[in-house]
């Protein structure tokens, strides 16, 4: 069994909560340009490394927040616990990150802007 670290209530056991997927999908903008194969792509595709994978949990029987997790899929090990709308901050985390085909979420483009922002001051 996983303990793991809820970043609102601290080390819980695994049976506490459920994982809710891949993390940082964007969706896509609703307009005229979206074609099928794009939409359907979003819905349907998923993403299921071998590997460093960051994924969304909920603690189900606790407080019910939502947050994001660096676990590798083969080992289980668990590498970083993270709130939503943040980045992760591990080498094992940005690795992740990295390799993530769908990227491009609203925090990913926050934190851009706030590096560009510090670089001019």
């Amino acid at each position: 069994m996983l303990n793991i670290k809820c970043p609102y209530c601290g080390f819980r056991d695994e049976i506490e909560f459920s994982c809710g997927g891949e993390a940082h999908i964007s969706r896509p903008e609703l307009n005229d340009k979206l074609s099928d194969k794009e939409w359907s792509e979003y819905l349907y595709s998923s993403y299921n490394p071998k590997g460093l994978f960051i994924e969304r949990w909920v603690h189900s029987a606790g407080c019910r927040q939502w947050f994001n997790m660096v676990r590798n899929t083969v080992t289980n090990e668990i590498y970083e616990v993270y709130k939503i709308g943040s980045l992760p901050k591990t080498k094992e985390g940005l690795l992740a990150f990295k390799n993530n085909w769908r990227r491009k979420t609203k925090s990913e483009l926050i934190d851009l802007k706030k590096k560009k922002n510090n670089a001019r001051k």
